[in-house]
């Protein structure tokens, strides 16, 4: 959640983040409202409390004749107490409703507006063009026995696929060079959960605007995650973290799952947008003031990762109505996908300040200050299985094979070419 002291010195800046989202800026005079209800409760819970403290010191000392009726007295006044009290903790209650309604709070310079009002930042590379008609990445994937989605769907349901012989070493292949790059970068490597307890996934902001997106075992209340970025966040939830060596860099491999709720009719076909898949995602705690410098890094790391692979893509500057509830600036790379003639989001990279850490009470303590200051989370997707759709349509030839990126080749025993199964 937002810091409640931003909140109430400079509301009109939270006011105008909440409308380059397209969010309701009421929101924030509800939870102003909410706020001061609050501390007018817990103000007199307190007052009460040391009144009942010194009465109590009052009827101890009271002669005997006096006790009597000052009892009652403190009787009295200790069911005034209890219901401050009740007072409070609903008072309480309601303004951290209140207040979690409000997203983060967008840096300067994101852009306003939704989806399409993205900005886009830099491309790199040429679209491949061929002599050939160019196949799309399932009809390869079946013509290599890579990937098979009939069988996913008969085992399944829709948007369930397996990948198969060069499709799963492919896979494979992928996500060892995306952790060689985050080791060689000073990430620690993580295999997490991928069931969360509710505190986890409300406190990375899950169960607001994306809650629709999330599989629940009610039975068990745990939560699928969608991505590795919500057991990395509660590692150290409720911590004191020492930053003094510089930033906590994780880097976490793990199954993904996806309800892709209002999604019917989109991408339906192959494995962009499925149920499950495997992603390596990176997750950063740093301090406040160093979060916009790792952001860029993170994004450095990305693009050199597509470049290696020799896909052509664009980074773009999210629009704030597009960020998500805990990100305050996103930046997307999205590779050229020749069959539908676009660029489509690989990978997906977050600022989220201290929004999350506040949420989950991760704070560290830095040098020479009396107290502790919340830290700052970022994360981002270094691999993950949509990749092999830009992949195989990128670098495919006429006869059905794909040439395997040299970068990759290490990964796959030397193999240079997935050629078309018999």
């Amino acid at each position: 959640m937002i810091d409640p002291v931003l909140l109430r010195d400079a509301p009109e800046l939270v006011k105008r983040s909440q409308l380059s989202r397209g969010e309701s800026p009421e929101a924030v005079d509800e939870a102003l409202a909410a706020d001061r209800v609050r501390r007018t409760a817990i103000t007199r819970f307190e007052e009460l409390r040391a009144e009942q403290n010194a009465f109590g010191k009052r009827v101890a000392q009271a002669p005997k004749d006096e006790k009597a009726a000052l009892v009652a007295q403190a009787k009295d006044l200790a069911e005034r107490v209890k219901a401050a009290q009740h007072a409070a903790t609903v008072a309480e209650d309601a303004a951290t409703a209140a207040l979690a309604v409000i997203e983060n709070i967008v840096l300067d310079g994101v852009p306003a507006g939704g989806e399409h009002d993205f900005v886009t930042l830099r491309t790199h590379g040429e679209p491949p063009t061929f002599d050939f008609a160019p196949r799309d990445h399932l009809e390869l994937g079946e013509l290599l026995g890579a990937i098979d989605m009939e069988r996913g769907t008969k085992v399944s349901g829709s948007r369930f696929y397996f990948l198969t012989g060069p499709g799963a070493r492919l896979e494979y292949a992928l996500m060892s060079l995306g952790l060689q790059r985050a080791l060689d970068a000073g990430f620690i490597p993580m295999i997490p959960p991928t069931l969360v307890r509710p505190e986890v996934m409300q406190g990375t902001g899950f169960l607001g605007q994306h809650s629709a997106e999330v599989y629940k075992l009610d039975e068990d209340d745990l939560y699928l995650v969608g991505t590795s970025e919500v057991p990395l966040a509660g590692y150290h939830m409720g911590e004191i973290l020492d930053l003094g060596g510089g930033p906590k860099r994780y880097a976490g491999w793990s199954t993904c799952y996806r309800r892709e709720a209002g999604s019917y009719g989109k991408d339906t076909r192959g494995i962009i947008r499925v149920h499950q898949f495997n992603k390596l995602e990176m997750f950063v705690y740093t301090t406040p003031e160093d979060a916009e410098a790792e952001h860029v890094r993170l994004v450095e790391m990305q693009e050199r990762m597509l470049q290696d692979l020799g896909l052509a893509y664009r980074v773009i500057d999210v629009a704030a109505g597009d960020l998500g509830s805990s990100a305050a600036r996103k930046y997307d790379v999205e590779a050229w996908v020749p069959t539908q003639d676009a660029y489509r989001e690989l990978t997906s990279t977050s600022n989220c300040t201290t929004f999350q850490a506040r949420r989950l009470d991760i704070r560290h303590r830095p040098e020479g200050a009396k107290g502790t200051q919340v830290v700052a989370t970022l994360n981002g997707t270094l691999a993950t299985t949509r990749w092999i759709v830009a992949i195989l349509e990128t670098h495919q030839r006429a006869d059905g094979s794909v040439a395997v990126p040299e970068v990759l080749r290490p990964y796959l025993g030397g193999l240079e070419v997935l050629e078309p199964v018999a």
